[in-house]
Protein backbone atom coordinates (compact mmCIF):
# COMPACT_ATOMS: atom_id res chain seq x y z
CA UNK A 1 0.00 0.00 0.00
CA UNK A 2 2.69 2.33 1.01
CA UNK A 3 4.63 1.40 -2.01
CA UNK A 4 1.14 2.88 -4.39
CA UNK A 5 0.73 6.01 -2.46
CA UNK A 6 4.09 6.47 -3.21
CA UNK A 7 3.63 6.00 -6.98
CA UNK A 8 0.61 8.29 -6.95
CA UNK A 9 2.62 10.63 -5.48
CA UNK A 10 5.30 10.59 -8.18
CA UNK A 11 2.39 10.55 -11.07
CA UNK A 12 1.08 13.78 -9.80
CA UNK A 13 4.17 15.77 -8.94
CA UNK A 14 4.69 17.01 -12.76
CA UNK A 15 0.95 18.24 -12.47
CA UNK A 16 1.50 20.05 -9.69
CA UNK A 17 5.30 21.30 -10.85
CA UNK A 18 3.27 22.98 -13.81
CA UNK A 19 3.00 26.49 -14.65
CA UNK A 20 -0.39 28.47 -13.48
CA UNK A 21 -1.17 29.67 -16.95
CA UNK A 22 -0.49 25.72 -18.49
CA UNK A 23 -2.81 24.58 -15.90
CA UNK A 24 -6.78 23.61 -16.85
CA UNK A 25 -9.35 25.33 -15.57
CA UNK A 26 -11.77 23.77 -13.06
CA UNK A 27 -15.28 25.24 -13.07
CA UNK A 28 -16.32 25.18 -9.10
CA UNK A 29 -19.71 22.99 -8.76
CA UNK A 30 -22.93 25.02 -9.05
CA UNK A 31 -24.26 27.03 -5.53
CA UNK A 32 -27.71 27.06 -5.16
CA UNK A 33 -27.48 30.86 -4.41
CA UNK A 34 -30.76 32.97 -6.53
CA UNK A 35 -29.57 35.80 -8.01
CA UNK A 36 -32.50 38.99 -8.01
CA UNK A 37 -32.61 40.77 -11.02
CA UNK A 38 -33.28 44.29 -9.53
CA UNK A 39 -34.59 47.00 -12.18
CA UNK A 40 -33.22 49.72 -12.34
CA UNK A 41 -34.79 52.35 -10.32
CA UNK A 42 -36.23 49.64 -7.59
CA UNK A 43 -35.11 49.34 -4.18
CA UNK A 44 -34.02 45.90 -2.97
CA UNK A 45 -36.57 43.81 -1.29
CA UNK A 46 -36.39 42.65 2.41
CA UNK A 47 -36.16 39.33 2.54
CA UNK A 48 -36.61 37.53 5.46
CA UNK A 49 -34.03 35.59 7.23
CA UNK A 50 -35.40 32.23 7.65
CA UNK A 51 -36.31 32.51 3.51
CA UNK A 52 -33.07 33.89 2.04
CA UNK A 53 -33.73 32.97 -1.86
CA UNK A 54 -31.81 30.06 -2.86
CA UNK A 55 -32.49 28.42 -6.47
CA UNK A 56 -33.92 25.05 -4.76
CA UNK A 57 -36.54 27.21 -2.98
CA UNK A 58 -37.56 29.17 -5.89
CA UNK A 59 -38.35 25.63 -7.93
CA UNK A 60 -39.71 24.55 -4.78
CA UNK A 61 -42.41 27.05 -4.97
CA UNK A 62 -43.07 27.54 -8.44
CA UNK A 63 -43.80 23.58 -8.33
CA UNK A 64 -46.37 24.20 -5.78
CA UNK A 65 -47.87 27.18 -6.81
CA UNK A 66 -49.30 25.92 -10.51
CA UNK A 67 -50.44 22.36 -8.30
CA UNK A 68 -54.26 21.67 -7.86
CA UNK A 69 -52.80 19.42 -4.43
CA UNK A 70 -53.24 23.07 -2.58
CA UNK A 71 -56.71 22.04 -3.02
CA UNK A 72 -59.03 20.07 -1.19
CA UNK A 73 -60.27 18.62 -4.53
CA UNK A 74 -57.31 19.36 -6.38
CA UNK A 75 -58.62 21.43 -8.92
CA UNK A 76 -57.44 24.71 -8.12
CA UNK A 77 -53.99 25.91 -7.44
CA UNK A 78 -52.58 29.61 -7.16
CA UNK A 79 -52.07 29.56 -10.38
CA UNK A 80 -55.63 29.44 -11.59
CA UNK A 81 -56.53 33.05 -10.37
CA UNK A 82 -52.99 34.83 -11.14
CA UNK A 83 -52.16 33.93 -14.66
CA UNK A 84 -48.69 34.97 -15.93
CA UNK A 85 -50.24 36.23 -19.18
CA UNK A 86 -52.37 38.86 -17.13
CA UNK A 87 -49.66 39.80 -14.34
CA UNK A 88 -50.48 37.30 -12.52
CA UNK A 89 -53.85 38.41 -12.17
CA UNK A 90 -56.96 37.29 -13.21
CA UNK A 91 -59.60 38.13 -16.10
CA UNK A 92 -63.05 37.70 -14.28
CA UNK A 93 -64.39 39.99 -11.38
CA UNK A 94 -63.88 37.26 -8.76
CA UNK A 95 -62.03 34.05 -9.35
CA UNK A 96 -63.49 30.65 -9.10
CA UNK A 97 -62.57 28.72 -6.30
CA UNK A 98 -63.67 24.68 -5.89
CA UNK A 99 -66.72 23.61 -7.37
CA UNK A 100 -66.76 26.48 -9.09
CA UNK A 101 -67.67 28.80 -5.65
CA UNK A 102 -67.15 32.50 -6.88
CA UNK A 103 -64.46 34.27 -4.65
CA UNK A 104 -65.50 37.75 -2.96
CA UNK A 105 -62.73 40.06 -4.15
CA UNK A 106 -60.86 40.72 -7.84
CA UNK A 107 -57.54 38.71 -7.46
CA UNK A 108 -54.61 41.23 -7.78
CA UNK A 109 -51.93 41.35 -9.77
CA UNK A 110 -48.71 39.68 -8.22
CA UNK A 111 -46.07 41.67 -9.53
CA UNK A 112 -43.79 43.11 -7.39
CA UNK A 113 -45.35 41.99 -4.64
CA UNK A 114 -42.33 41.58 -2.48
CA UNK A 115 -42.31 45.28 -2.10
CA UNK A 116 -46.11 44.53 -0.37
CA UNK A 117 -46.16 45.79 3.01
CA UNK A 118 -49.38 44.65 4.13
CA UNK A 119 -51.50 42.21 1.90
CA UNK A 120 -55.21 41.62 0.92
CA UNK A 121 -57.25 44.42 -0.02
CA UNK A 122 -58.03 45.45 3.47
CA UNK A 123 -54.12 44.88 4.75
CA UNK A 124 -54.69 42.52 7.27
CA UNK A 125 -51.92 40.13 6.43
CA UNK A 126 -47.75 41.69 7.05
CA UNK A 127 -45.83 38.46 5.52
CA UNK A 128 -45.90 36.47 2.12
CA UNK A 129 -45.63 33.59 4.26
CA UNK A 130 -48.85 34.43 6.35
CA UNK A 131 -50.61 34.91 3.38
CA UNK A 132 -50.30 31.54 1.50
CA UNK A 133 -52.31 30.28 4.42
CA UNK A 134 -55.34 32.65 3.50
CA UNK A 135 -56.46 30.76 -0.09
CA UNK A 136 -55.91 27.02 1.15
CA UNK A 137 -58.47 27.77 3.83
CA UNK A 138 -60.83 30.09 2.37
CA UNK A 139 -64.22 28.39 1.75
CA UNK A 140 -64.25 29.74 -1.77
CA UNK A 141 -60.78 29.14 -2.65
CA UNK A 142 -58.97 26.13 -1.56
CA UNK A 143 -61.45 25.27 1.52
CA UNK A 144 -58.27 22.70 2.33
CA UNK A 145 -56.13 22.75 5.69
CA UNK A 146 -52.47 23.52 5.37
CA UNK A 147 -51.31 20.05 7.26
CA UNK A 148 -53.52 18.20 5.07
CA UNK A 149 -51.52 19.35 2.26
CA UNK A 150 -48.51 18.59 4.05
CA UNK A 151 -49.83 15.14 4.54
CA UNK A 152 -50.05 15.15 0.77
CA UNK A 153 -46.67 16.08 -0.42
CA UNK A 154 -45.33 13.73 1.90
CA UNK A 155 -46.74 11.05 0.52
CA UNK A 156 -45.02 12.00 -3.35
CA UNK A 157 -41.03 11.11 -3.21
CA UNK A 158 -40.09 14.49 -5.78
CA UNK A 159 -41.61 16.88 -3.57
CA UNK A 160 -39.83 15.17 -0.37
CA UNK A 161 -36.63 15.08 -2.26
CA UNK A 162 -37.31 19.14 -3.31
CA UNK A 163 -38.18 20.05 0.10
CA UNK A 164 -35.27 18.12 1.57
CA UNK A 165 -32.73 20.04 -1.02
CA UNK A 166 -34.58 23.75 -0.62
CA UNK A 167 -34.97 23.43 3.35
CA UNK A 168 -33.52 20.45 4.84
CA UNK A 169 -36.61 19.03 6.16
CA UNK A 170 -40.02 17.07 4.66
CA UNK A 171 -42.76 19.33 3.37
CA UNK A 172 -44.40 20.58 6.04
CA UNK A 173 -46.23 23.73 6.56
CA UNK A 174 -43.19 25.68 6.72
CA UNK A 175 -41.66 24.37 4.00
CA UNK A 176 -45.32 25.02 1.65
CA UNK A 177 -45.51 28.81 3.03
CA UNK A 178 -41.74 29.58 2.76
CA UNK A 179 -41.63 28.23 -0.88
CA UNK A 180 -44.53 29.98 -2.12
CA UNK A 181 -43.13 32.83 -0.70
CA UNK A 182 -40.07 32.64 -2.07
CA UNK A 183 -41.07 32.26 -5.90
CA UNK A 184 -43.55 34.91 -5.98
CA UNK A 185 -40.34 36.88 -4.24
CA UNK A 186 -38.35 36.60 -7.59
CA UNK A 187 -42.04 38.28 -9.64
CA UNK A 188 -40.39 41.67 -10.30
CA UNK A 189 -41.94 43.86 -12.83
CA UNK A 190 -39.76 46.53 -14.14
CA UNK A 191 -39.10 46.74 -17.39
CA UNK A 192 -41.68 48.35 -19.48
CA UNK A 193 -41.73 51.35 -21.97
CA UNK A 194 -42.15 53.95 -19.19
CA UNK A 195 -38.84 52.50 -16.89
CA UNK A 196 -37.23 52.31 -19.87
CA UNK A 197 -37.46 56.05 -20.58
CA UNK A 198 -37.67 57.11 -16.67
CA UNK A 199 -34.80 54.55 -15.45
CA UNK A 200 -32.92 53.27 -18.62
CA UNK A 201 -32.41 57.08 -20.25
CA UNK A 202 -33.98 55.45 -23.66
CA UNK A 203 -35.88 58.77 -24.38
CA UNK A 204 -37.59 57.17 -27.69
CA UNK A 205 -39.17 54.78 -25.53
CA UNK A 206 -42.47 56.46 -25.14
CA UNK A 207 -44.38 57.77 -27.60
CA UNK A 208 -45.47 61.88 -27.87
CA UNK A 209 -48.91 60.66 -26.55
CA UNK A 210 -47.60 58.51 -23.86
CA UNK A 211 -45.33 61.37 -22.51
CA UNK A 212 -48.14 63.50 -22.29
CA UNK A 213 -50.00 60.83 -20.86
CA UNK A 214 -47.42 61.02 -18.33
CA UNK A 215 -47.15 64.36 -17.50
CA UNK A 216 -51.69 64.72 -17.15
CA UNK A 217 -50.88 61.46 -14.45
CA UNK A 218 -48.48 63.40 -12.67
CA UNK A 219 -50.62 66.68 -12.87
CA UNK A 220 -52.18 67.93 -9.12
CA UNK A 221 -55.62 68.30 -12.21
CA UNK A 222 -55.87 64.73 -11.84
CA UNK A 223 -53.93 64.12 -8.80
CA UNK A 224 -53.26 60.14 -9.81
CA UNK A 225 -50.20 60.44 -8.56
CA UNK A 226 -50.58 61.18 -5.11
CA UNK A 227 -52.38 57.49 -4.83
CA UNK A 228 -50.34 55.74 -7.45
CA UNK A 229 -46.21 57.11 -7.00
CA UNK A 230 -43.42 55.82 -6.65
CA UNK A 231 -41.79 53.31 -8.81
CA UNK A 232 -44.39 50.70 -7.52
CA UNK A 233 -47.40 53.41 -8.81
CA UNK A 234 -48.90 52.96 -5.35
CA UNK A 235 -48.32 54.47 -1.96
CA UNK A 236 -49.60 51.31 -0.43
CA UNK A 237 -51.90 53.14 1.88
CA UNK A 238 -55.76 52.37 2.20
CA UNK A 239 -58.59 54.98 0.76
CA UNK A 240 -61.90 55.07 -0.32
CA UNK A 241 -62.65 55.96 -3.67
CA UNK A 242 -65.91 56.98 -3.87
CA UNK A 243 -66.91 54.01 -5.92
CA UNK A 244 -70.66 53.60 -4.22
CA UNK A 245 -72.38 55.45 -1.78
CA UNK A 246 -73.40 52.25 0.29
CA UNK A 247 -70.68 49.45 0.48
CA UNK A 248 -71.39 45.94 -0.25
CA UNK A 249 -68.52 44.79 0.56
CA UNK A 250 -67.42 46.80 3.95
CA UNK A 251 -63.70 46.82 3.19
CA UNK A 252 -60.83 47.96 5.95
CA UNK A 253 -63.70 48.19 8.74
CA UNK A 254 -63.37 44.31 8.61
CA UNK A 255 -59.91 44.51 10.14
CA UNK A 256 -60.10 47.74 12.62
CA UNK A 257 -63.68 48.08 13.52
CA UNK A 258 -63.11 51.81 13.17
CA UNK A 259 -66.09 53.26 11.06
CA UNK A 260 -63.74 56.06 9.32
CA UNK A 261 -62.52 52.90 7.15
CA UNK A 262 -65.97 51.48 6.14
CA UNK A 263 -65.60 51.11 2.24
CA UNK A 264 -61.87 51.81 2.72
CA UNK A 265 -59.46 49.42 0.30
CA UNK A 266 -55.43 48.87 -0.47
CA UNK A 267 -54.09 51.29 -3.06
CA UNK A 268 -53.38 48.74 -5.70
CA UNK A 269 -50.29 49.05 -7.91
CA UNK A 270 -51.04 50.57 -11.84
CA UNK A 271 -48.33 48.48 -13.44
CA UNK A 272 -49.32 46.30 -16.12
CA UNK A 273 -52.63 47.87 -15.28
CA UNK A 274 -53.71 46.93 -19.32
CA UNK A 275 -53.30 43.59 -18.37
CA UNK A 276 -55.12 43.39 -15.06
CA UNK A 277 -58.84 44.18 -16.06
CA UNK A 278 -61.37 44.01 -14.78
CA UNK A 279 -60.68 46.71 -11.89
CA UNK A 280 -61.45 48.05 -8.39
CA UNK A 281 -61.80 45.45 -5.76
CA UNK A 282 -64.77 44.01 -7.00
CA UNK A 283 -64.05 44.09 -11.00
CA UNK A 284 -66.99 46.02 -11.25
CA UNK A 285 -65.59 47.90 -14.08
CA UNK A 286 -64.12 46.42 -16.89
CA UNK A 287 -62.43 48.97 -19.22
CA UNK A 288 -59.49 51.49 -18.26
CA UNK A 289 -61.87 53.98 -19.51
CA UNK A 290 -64.63 53.12 -17.63
CA UNK A 291 -61.82 53.84 -14.39
CA UNK A 292 -60.96 57.13 -15.97
CA UNK A 293 -65.09 57.89 -16.62
CA UNK A 294 -65.24 57.26 -12.90
CA UNK A 295 -62.44 59.66 -11.70
CA UNK A 296 -64.00 62.62 -13.96
CA UNK A 297 -67.18 62.51 -11.60
CA UNK A 298 -64.79 62.69 -8.85
CA UNK A 299 -66.71 59.64 -7.23
CA UNK A 300 -69.79 59.44 -5.53
CA UNK A 301 -70.51 60.71 -1.88
CA UNK A 302 -69.42 58.62 0.70
CA UNK A 303 -68.71 60.14 4.36
CA UNK A 304 -65.40 58.56 3.85
CA UNK A 305 -64.14 59.38 0.35
CA UNK A 306 -60.67 60.68 -0.18
CA UNK A 307 -59.95 64.35 -0.29
CA UNK A 308 -57.79 63.88 -3.79
CA UNK A 309 -61.05 62.60 -5.33
CA UNK A 310 -62.25 66.01 -7.13
CA UNK A 311 -64.22 65.96 -10.52
CA UNK A 312 -61.80 67.49 -13.66
CA UNK A 313 -62.89 67.27 -17.28
CA UNK A 314 -60.59 65.68 -20.12
CA UNK A 315 -60.56 66.76 -23.92
CA UNK A 316 -60.70 63.78 -26.80
CA UNK A 317 -57.28 63.48 -26.82
CA UNK A 318 -55.91 64.24 -23.44
CA UNK A 319 -58.45 61.09 -22.50
CA UNK A 320 -56.27 58.79 -25.43
CA UNK A 321 -52.94 60.26 -23.83
CA UNK A 322 -53.78 59.12 -20.35
CA UNK A 323 -54.77 55.67 -21.47
CA UNK A 324 -51.69 55.62 -23.75
CA UNK A 325 -49.56 56.60 -20.63
CA UNK A 326 -51.05 53.60 -18.74
CA UNK A 327 -50.61 51.21 -21.32
CA UNK A 328 -46.67 52.10 -21.80
CA UNK A 329 -46.70 50.15 -17.76
CA UNK A 330 -46.93 47.10 -19.48
CA UNK A 331 -44.00 44.82 -19.19
CA UNK A 332 -43.85 42.68 -21.79
CA UNK A 333 -41.15 40.85 -20.97
CA UNK A 334 -42.28 39.75 -17.33
CA UNK A 335 -45.31 38.58 -18.89
CA UNK A 336 -43.32 36.22 -20.81
CA UNK A 337 -40.40 35.33 -19.07
CA UNK A 338 -40.23 31.51 -18.97
CA UNK A 339 -38.77 31.44 -15.45
CA UNK A 340 -42.19 32.53 -13.92
CA UNK A 341 -44.37 30.03 -16.10
CA UNK A 342 -45.62 26.64 -15.24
Amino acid sequence: MRRFVSFCMLLFLPLASCRKEDQIPVTPPETDEYVLRVPAGFSFPDIPVDNILTKSRVALGRRLFYDPVLSADSTRSCGSCHAPHLAFSDSTAVSLGIDNRAGTRNAPTLANVAYQKKLLREGGVPTLEMQILVPIQEHNEFDFNILLVAERLQKMPEYVLMAEKAYGRTPDAFVITRSISAFERTLLSGDSPYDQYTFQAKNNALSAAEKRGLELFQSERLNCSKCHGGFLFTNQDFTNNGLYEVYPDSGRIRLTGLESDRGVFKVPSLRNVALTAPYMHDGSLSTLEAVIDHYQTGGKAHPNKSSLLKPFTLTVQERADLIAFLRSLTDEKFVKNPEFSK
